[in-house]
């Protein structure tokens, strides 16, 4: 079947409109990126301010809290936050960061619970055979995280009031360079070896190191609560970040296609009122050359 003139008028009017969508998404995707990138930034600082501040009371923190594990063969119950997305348009994010939560909880033994943030990465996780305990709701900005940080520490604390120890797991997509993120997974609890030893090499800014008088445990307490609303803080940050990337990466590519099919759809337009003209004056010749006759 032949299209019209006017059938390709409505088509290449329909491909200018979504094409004006995507632009619109694909701006709204690179301005997102960059406010979750300066929270990240901006969070370093405090960050590293938390690294020191233990560092300078490390002795004793672990038996506050939980204790290093000197042996990974400790069965523990492993509670799992899972930064996902709510919304489509991303690519494969949420697969490629299901496929490393499974093939991680393959590895631990013993029974996990998982707290996701996003329906879409519940959907993939429930798909690989894992339940939820709880569902939360992806951010929407910056502001938006601080709140569901606190929502997910209590329901880590919660947990804990009836286990008596438990392995806290992060996983979450951290952005490389551009539209490159990679799936990361990360043991927040118990501090292990490998953390002290990181902690207590985080070099002190001065020669002297401070000493706390008394009141250690609540010091102790509120430190190791800023570190796990840190982390947490930056996970997320981090996250949604990538979320955008791979969504502007997504409009990229249908900007792209869009950009193609109005191409072709001009040329078939062209090639049709070409053709259609040629007609009239083969028609306009041919009645001329009647009438001579």
């Amino acid at each position: 079947m032949i299209d019209t003139i006017e059938a390709f008028h409505q088509k290449i009017g329909k491909a200018k409109t979504l094409g004006s969508v995507v632009h619109t998404m694909k701006m709204l995707a690179a301005s997102n990126i960059r406010q979750y990138e300066e929270a990240i930034r901006a969070l370093e600082a405090y960050y590293h301010t938390i690294e020191l501040a233990l560092s300078a009371c490390l002795p004793g923190l672990n038996s506050h809290y939980s204790p290093v594990v000197k042996s990974e063969k400790k069965t523990l119950l492993t509670v799992s936050i899972v930064f996902g997305s709510d919304q489509g348009l991303v690519g494969s994010f949420n697969d490629q960061l299901a496929d490393v939560v499974t093939h991680k909880l393959e590895e631990l033994s013993g029974k996990s619970m998982i707290l996701a943030v996003g329906e879409r990465i519940q959907f993939r996780l429930t798909d690989a055979g894992y339940q939820q305990e709880e569902l939360f709701t992806v951010p929407g900005s910056v502001n938006a995280i601080g709140p569901l940080v606190g929502k997910l520490l209590a329901a880590v604390e919660k947990i804990r009031e009836k286990e008596a120890m438990i392995q806290l797991y992060l996983f979450y997509n951290s952005p490389e360079s551009g539209e490159i993120y990679h799936s990361l997974s990360k043991r927040l609890l118990p501090f292990d070896e490998s953390w002290e030893r990181e902690i207590r090499n985080t070099a002190w800014p001065t020669k002297a190191r401070p000493e706390m008088l008394s009141g250690s445990d609540n010091v102790r307490w509120a430190l190791v609560r800023e570190y796990l609303f840190v982390s947490l803080f930056r996970a997320c940050a981090e996250s949604l970040a990538s979320e955008n990337a791979s969504r502007l990466s997504a409009m990229q590519r249908a900007e792209k296609n869009i950009d193609d099919m109005l191409e072709e759809l001009a040329r078939r337009y062209n090639n049709q009122r070409q053709s259609g003209m040629d007609e009239e004056l083969f028609d306009v010749v041919a009645g001329f050359n009647a009438m001579n006759d």
